[in-house]
């Protein structure tokens, strides 16, 4: 059962190379998602900053209304003050008009910390949607580089899968069952080349004797990990 190096080591190189093709083809969609979470993220910033900016300028109207029924307020007491009856009732007039006053002068520092706000909110909306913006822009400049890259991946696996089948050719019918079931379990690791006596695969020592059937081109399994074993070039 003579089974040569240079048929297992381009055996080995094709099924590393589709290996690898898959991989990248697997990987593509991945990236995509990973791009669309990312918009999806950049999308729920955008709406919380919206929400916030919304909530902060509807907090602000009603402080503008009070501020102005204040103003109102007071205008109505020193109508009232003007017309008062007695000392007693002018000074709870007066009183009222300091108690309205003074919260007119809160509420203006706070619609005052508000428009700063609204302001500072505002701009982080602004971000927002340039992040968004380009968010978007990256997820499609990756779908469109990956879907022209899967063109390229596909019609070279269909190029690799014809070879491969070519190059199986080569091996002898006796070891094709031995070598269809090892391949079905570890794929692109199925076959290792052997270094100074020491299978690449799992870096255990191999025998002598197994060492002397591979220079006689006869098929060797390691007896560790199970990989077809092939000579160096």
């Amino acid at each position: 059962m003579s089974v040569t190096a240079a048929a297992l080591r381009e055996l080995h190189r094709i099924h590393q190379r589709l290996a690898d093709l898959r991989d990248r083809l697997e990987r593509g969609p991945k990236q995509v998602r990973a791009r669309e979470t990312n918009v999806a993220v950049l999308e729920a910033k955008l709406a919380e900053a919206r929400d916030r900016a919304k909530q902060t300028q509807m907090a602000l109207d009603r402080k503008q209304l009070d501020l102005k029924s204040g103003e109102q307020k007071v205008l109505d007491l020193r109508v009232k003050l003007n017309a008062a009856n007695n000392n007693r009732e002018y000074q709870a007039l007066l009183e009222q008009i300091a108690a309205a006053e003074m919260a007119g002068s809160v509420l203006s520092d706070e619609i005052l910390e508000g428009l700063e706000k609204v302001d500072q909110l505002v701009i982080v909306s602004k971000e927002a949607e340039i992040n968004l913006a380009a968010g978007k822009q990256e997820m499609e400049k990756t779908k469109q580089a990956l879907e022209a890259s899967a063109v390229t991946i596909r019609a070279d696996l269909s190029q690799l899968e014809v070879e491969l089948v070519d190059a199986e050719k080569a091996l002898p019918s006796e070891i094709k069952a031995d070598y269809d079931r090892v391949v079905r379990s570890k794929g692109a690791d199925s076959l290792a080349a052997v270094d100074e006596g020491v299978c690449t695969g799992c870096g255990q020592q191999i025998t002598l004797n197994m060492q002397n059937e591979l220079r006689l081109s006869r098929h060797v399994f390691c007896k560790s990990c199970g990989r077809l074993l092939y000579l160096p070039e």
